[in-house]
């Protein structure tokens, strides 16, 4: 698995987790749909961290609390 590939499971666990759309997620993180559309269908090869602490912030969570996940836990190839 890629990290934008983990990124992107974190994001849709996180909406599960929290029983919100990904569209409630950006209205409440203050970032735009089109950000997580490219995010979620692999448009967006990197992903800001501030996009990622914008996202935690939103969640009021940390970027530690973000990572720390079994996602994270995999080995992450270094190709995206």
């Amino acid at each position: 698995m890629n990290i934008t590939q983990a990124i992107k499971n974190r994001i849709e666990e996180l909406c599960q987790e929290n029983g919100i759309t990904q569209n409630k997620m950006c209205t409440l993180c203050g970032i735009t749909q089109s950000t997580i559309n490219n995010i979620m269908n692999r448009n967006q090869k990197d992903v800001s961290l501030l996009t990622i602490v914008r996202i935690c912030n939103g969640l009021n969570m940390t970027l530690e609390d973000f990572f720390n996940c079994d996602i994270f836990k995999q080995k992450i190839e270094e190709k995206i």
